[in-house]
């Protein structure tokens, strides 16, 4: 099974971010703009939380919230679940799957390298699994 170092060779470790003091409707435009359903809220190189679609759903829009004057950070997740490079790409499944989580940051010494979906997650398991039926066929039609 794959390392998620490797998954993040592979998909790329660009990490959009915002600021906590920013207004949700820059977030917003931001998650609009990058085509991504999360951005991680940072403060200088530390990691302090992450907004995410769902958030902005949930804490704006069901409240009755303004999307300009309300700041990312009466809206963000401030615990933050995190991955190692050196996990699996099993082990990432399992603490989204746990957390109900759809985006997972990857820290390495304290530093965000990378941020994985659940759509990187499935596209790497689906190639996984591409790759084994492949060579159990051409195992199978050698015998």
């Amino acid at each position: 099974m794959a390392t998620i170092r490797q998954l993040l060779s592979d998909k790329g470790s660009q990490v959009f971010a915002i600021s906590a003091q920013a207004s949700v409707y820059a977030a917003v435009a931001s998650m609009a703009k990058h085509g991504v359903g999360a951005l991680l809220v940072m403060k200088d190189e530390s990691l302090v939380g992450i907004v995410s679609e769902r958030d902005y759903a949930r804490k704006v829009i069901l409240l009755d919230r303004s999307s300009r004057t309300t700041a990312v950070s009466e809206i963000m997740t401030a615990t933050v679940i995190s991955i190692g490079p050196e996990q699996t790409v099993a082990q990432a499944m399992q603490l989204m799957t746990e957390h109900r989580i759809r985006h997972l940051p990857v820290m390495d010494a304290g530093r965000v390298i990378g941020v994985l979906s659940i759509g990187d997650l499935v596209k790497a398991v689906i190639g996984e699994q591409r790759f084994e039926i492949e060579q159990l066929q051409q195992y199978i039609a050698q015998g």
